[in-house]
C-alpha cells in the first residue's frame, strides 16, 4: 500500500501558547501534517537548512526577524516553500505589502480556527487566501453548527463523544446498557440534528467545535 506524504509545516512564532495551539489545531485538522516549532529566525534558517517543508506559517514580529526583508530573504533562498503571514497586524498596508513579497496567504490571529482550518487548506491546494468579508460565512457556519450541537439531548451528546473516541455501536451499547438497536436510532437522530450524513461528518464538526471554544491556560482563546 503506498504511504500517504506528509505535509511539512513550519510555524516561526516567539509566542508559544499560540504556537502550541496553532500545531495542535494543524495536527487535529490537516491530514497528515508533520508539524515543527522555532521561535527566531536562527533557529527557522537552521531547520530549513537540515529538512524541506511544505508550508511555512511565518509571524514578521519573530525574535531576530526584520519584517517583510525577513519574507523576501525567505522566498529568495527557498522559492518552492509557500509562506503565509499568522500576525497580530490587520491592517490593509501590511497585508497587501506581505502579498508584493511573495506571501501566498495572510492570516490574522483573530481568525476563527475554523476559518483558519480553511485558510491553510485553500493554501496547501495551491490558491491565495487573504482575511476578508469573504469568508464571513465560515463564521456563520461554526456559529451554526455550534447550535446544532447544542440541540442534542445529553444522552446523544455522550454517544457523540464516543464516536469520537473511535467506540462501535456495540461497544456504546455495551458502556451504556442499551442495546445496538437503540444506539443505531439514537445515531440517526443525532445525524439528522446535525446535518451531517455519517459518524465521521459529525466528529469533524464536534472536533472544530471544540478546537473554536478552547481556553488557553491565559484564558486567550486561539
Amino acid at each position: 500500500m503506498d504511504m500517504v506524504p506528509q505535509i511539512k509545516i513550519i510555524i516561526a512564532d516567539d509566542h508559544p501558547l499560540f504556537s502550541q495551539a496553532l500545531s495542535m489545531m494543524l495536527e487535529t485538522n490537516i491530514n497528515e501534517a508533520q508539524v515543527s516549532e522555532v521561535d527566531t529566525i536562527s533557529a527557522l534558517e537552521a531547520l530549513l537548512a537540515q529538512q524541506q517543508a511544505d508550508l511555512l506559517l511565518l509571524d514578521l514580529d519573530i525574535p531576530g526577524g526584520q519584517g517583510f526583508n525577513t519574507l523576501m530573504n525567505i522566498r529568495q533562498l527557498y522559492p518552492q516553500l509557500g509562506v503565509v503571514i499568522v500576525s497580530g497586524i490587520e491592517d490593509s498596508d501590511s497585508i497587501n505589502q506581505a502579498m508584493s513579497q511573495g506571501a501566498c496567504g495572510y492570516i490574522p490571529k483573530s481568525t476563527p480556527v475554523p476559518e483558519m482550518v480553511l485558510a491553510i487548506n485553500e493554501v496547501l491546494a495551491g490558491n491565495v487566501w487573504l482575511p476578508g468579508e469573504s469568508h464571513n460565512h465560515n463564521v456563520e457556519q461554526s456559529t451554526e453548527a455550534d447550535e446544532r450541537i447544542t440541540s442534542l439531548t445529553p444522552q446523544q451528546h455522550k454517544i457523540l463523544l464516543m464516536f469520537a473516541d473511535g467506540l462501535l455501536n456495540k461497544q456504546i451499547a455495551y458502556e451504556l446498557g442499551l442495546s445496538e438497536s437503540t444506539i443505531k436510532s439514537h445515531a440517526s437522530t443525532i445525524f439528522l440534528k446535525l446535518g451531517v450524513k455519517n459518524r465521521t461528518q459529525a466528529v469533524i464538526m464536534l472536533n472544530e467545535l471544540q478546537l473554536a471554544n478552547a481556553v488557553l491556560p491565559n484564558g486567550a482563546r486561539i
